[in-house]
C-alpha cells in the first residue's frame, strides 16, 4: 500500500468522526405585564367644628379639673431651670436630679455660688448635662445682670436666656404667670396632628392652630390636658383608643374603636 494511503487509513482509525449535535434553540421568554400600582386617594379629613373642640375640652376638664405639670419646682426660677433641663429628657428624670439641687439652689445667686462643676454633679443623670449645667449658670448670671434676679414675664425676654426657647417661654408664662400660652412638645404635636384638631408641619404651626381653635375658657389648662392625653392615652406606638375620652371626635383613620 502506498505510504499516503496508509497514513490516511491510520488517521481515520485514530480520529473518529465528530458528531454534530444540533443545539436546541430556546424560544424567547414571554414578557409578563407588571400590574399597575393602585393609586390610593388621600383621605381628606374635615376640620373640627367649634362645637367639637368645645366638647373635647369639656370632657378633659370634667375628668381632670385642675391638671398640673409634672416638672417639680419651687418658684418661677426653679421652673425655668427645670424646663431647660427637660430638653431631650423625661420629666421623671429631671425631677430625680432636681430634688436634691433645688433645696440648696432656688435662686440665681445661689445657683451661681454653687458653681458649674457642682451643678454638673447634681444633674449628671440627665442627657447633655454638661451643656445644660453651663446654660443654667449662664442664664442665672443673665437674670441677675439684666433682670434683677427675677424671671421676666415676656416671651422675648425669656427666649433671650441661654438654653431657653419658645417652648420653655410658653411653659414658664403659663405655669408661673397664668398666661394663656400653648407649649407644644412631642406629645401635643402628636395629638394635634393625629386627631386633626390642629394639624401642622412643625410645632409652631400646631401651636398657632391650637391657640386659634381652643376657646379661651380652656386655654389656661389646655396645654396640660393635651400633654397628659398624649403621654398616657394617645401614645406614639400603641395609642389606647379604647380608653380615649375623645375617641368619637378623633379623626385618625387608624383608631381602633369608633
Amino acid at each position: 500500500m502506498p505510504k499516503i494511503t496508509r497514513k490516511l487509513a491510520a488517521s481515520a482509525k485514530s480520529s473518529p468522526a465528530k458528531k454534530v449535535v444540533a443545539k436546541a434553540v430556546k424560544a424567547p421568554a414571554k414578557k409578563v405585564a407588571k400590574p399597575k400600582p393602585i393609586k390610593l386617594k388621600p383621605i381628606k379629613l374635615k376640620p373640627w367644628t367649634k362645637a367639637q373642640v368645645h366638647e373635647a375640652f369639656s370632657r378633659f376638664r370634667k375628668a381632670n379639673p385642675e391638671p398640673k405639670g409634672e416638672l417639680e419646682h419651687l418658684n418661677p426660677y426653679t421652673l425655668l431651670v427645670a424646663v431647660v433641663l427637660s430638653a431631650q429628657a423625661t420629666d421623671a428624670g429631671v425631677n430625680k436630679a432636681t430634688r436634691a439641687l433645688f433645696p440648696i439652689a432656688d435662686t440665681p445667686q445661689k445657683m451661681i455660688d454653687l458653681g458649674e462643676e457642682a451643678v454638673r454633679d447634681y444633674i449628671k443623670t440627665i442627657g447633655l448635662y454638661r451643656t445644660k449645667a453651663k446654660n443654667v449658670i449662664a442664664l442665672s448670671e443673665k437674670l441677675i445682670r439684666e433682670f434683677g434676679g427675677v424671671v421676666p414675664r415676656t416671651r422675648t425676654e425669656i427666649e433671650s436666656l441661654p438654653g431657653a426657647g419658645r417652648k420653655t417661654a410658653n411653659v414658664v408664662l403659663n405655669m408661673a404667670f397664668g398666661e394663656h400660652t400653648m407649649a407644644v412638645d412631642t406629645h401635643v404635636f402628636r395629638v394635634g396632628n393625629r386627631t386633626n384638631m390642629a394639624p401642622g408641619k412643625n410645632v409652631l404651626d400646631v401651636e398657632l392652630e391650637l391657640e386659634r381653635v381652643i376657646p379661651d375658657e380652656f386655654m389656661l389648662h389646655a396645654h396640660h390636658w393635651l400633654i397628659l392625653h398624649g403621654r398616657y392615652t394617645c401614645l406614639a406606638r400603641k395609642p389606647r383608643c379604647e380608653v380615649c375620652l375623645i375617641n368619637d371626635l378623633c379623626q385618625w383613620p387608624e383608631k381602633t374603636v369608633v
